[in-house]
């Protein structure tokens, strides 16, 4: 059953994606849970590989440090905890190679500051809420125990979309861009296409965010 007060927050979330996970993917994921979880650890991980990252790259940023901080510990939290659930439920732990999807989206960061660090920070905002649409949509379709786990992170997920965004308008104001704002909304359209477009697409390879299952895929209209 749908629950208001998840629905209220997933609101921004669906309007920033350009759509939502199709129906065949989640079968898909239902059918192998296992591979789910390994990749949605390794998600978590490299979630907070890549902010640690920044902080020492970008150190001349102040506010950009705490936030980042901020999110490495939760990662890492939430890297801990699906790493428990596998544990609990006697998975073993299996290297699993990297799908198409992040580095689909880097393609599309440019070359030159402070555009590069804008789009870093707009792409990672569409990372957050593509995992907290998904954390959503499948709730309902796992078991009580894991369900109840995706719901807990949606709150967090969902503030990463949002906190990821705003460091990408204080990063455009800090460089004195001309139109910030312009800029942003016109690199947020773009990569809300190129990330469209590998979520509706025939992919070869499950992943936590993957295309269409290739087996089943019919291409996007």
């Amino acid at each position: 059953m749908s629950n208001p007060n998840y629905d209220e927050l997933m609101q921004p979330v669906i309007a920033f994606l350009g759509c939502k996970t199709p129906q065949a993917w989640l079968d898909e994921a239902i059918n192998h849970l296992d591979l789910l979880m390994q990749d949605h650890a390794n998600c978590e991980k490299k979630a907070a590989g890549t902010a640690m990252n920044l902080m020492f790259r970008y150190s001349f940023f102040t506010d950009l440090q705490v936030k980042l901080a901020q999110l490495v510990r939760e990662e890492m939290l939430h890297y801990e905890q699906v790493l428990e659930f596998m544990k609990k439920r006697g998975q073993e732990w299996k290297a699993v190679s990297a799908g198409r999807y992040a580095g689909g989206l880097r393609k599309e960061i440019r070359t030159y500051e402070p555009e590069a660090l804008i789009d870093v920070m707009i792409v990672g905002a569409f990372v957050e809420a593509r995992s907290c649409e998904r954390f959503h949509a499948l709730a309902p379709l796992v078991d009580d125990e894991l369900g109840r786990y995706y719901r807990y992170l949606l709150k967090s997920e969902s503030r990463h979309f949002e906190d990821y965004l705003a460091l990408a308008m204080e990063v455009a104001t800090t460089a004195k861009m001309k139109n910030p704002e312009e800029d942003i909304q016109q690199r947020i359209q773009h990569i809300r296409e190129v990330e469209k477009n590998l979520i509706l697409t025939p992919d070869d390879v499950f992943r936590f965010h993957s295309g269409v299952p290739a087996k089943v895929a019919t291409p996007a209209s």
